[in-house]
């Protein structure tokens, strides 16, 4: 780790941890949290993942997101593979410290290791939308984004994502 260690505190009551200024992360029983992160300007949903104790102390000390993958069970630096990497300007915490929000800028402008800006680029069809556009049920996605940024196979090799499936 670089720098100052970054430490986090017990969580002992609901007043110190909803209303006090300790940081006392709750991750889960895997010990991961959930880290949502937007783009510092637009506000756009870029990505969803998941942080570890070392990601999160990493991402506070380096001000550049480090996520943990689930499937790969690894720590991963976000950008150190693309290049695409996200500088954070601002790390948030929900009121009862499980969820982190990240606001960040990404250089090259992508997020998505598919190659889209936002790993959200396609969208569910909900309500009436629904109703109009499906038959049967089915639901069919429906493109959001239709360009890439960058070309995932240049990037990242022909080998299969190891985080999907």
């Amino acid at each position: 780790m670089t720098g100052t260690p970054v430490r986090f505190e017990a969580r002992k009551t609901i007043e110190q941890v909803e209303e006090g200024s300790d940081l006392a992360p709750k991750f889960d029983d895997r010990g991961l949290i959930t880290v949502v992160t937007t783009d510092a300007e637009s506000g756009e949903l870029l990505m969803q993942g998941y942080m570890n104790t070392e990601a999160l102390q990493l991402t506070i000390s380096t001000g550049e997101a480090h996520y943990y993958s689930r499937s790969r069970q690894v720590l991963w630096h976000k950008g150190a593979t693309s290049g695409l990497v996200q500088t954070v300007r601002e790390l948030r915490v929900d009121d009862d410290q499980d969820c982190i929000w990240l606001r960040v800028d990404v250089s090259g402008g992508a997020s998505c290791h598919v190659g889209y800006r936002s790993c959200f680029y396609r969208k569910v069809p909900v309500g009436t939308d629904f109703k109009d556009k499906q038959a049967g049920g089915q639901i069919e996605l429906e493109w959001t984004d239709t360009e890439k940024v960058f070309d995932s196979e240049e990037v990242y090799g022909d080998a299969p994502n190891p985080t999907i499936l």
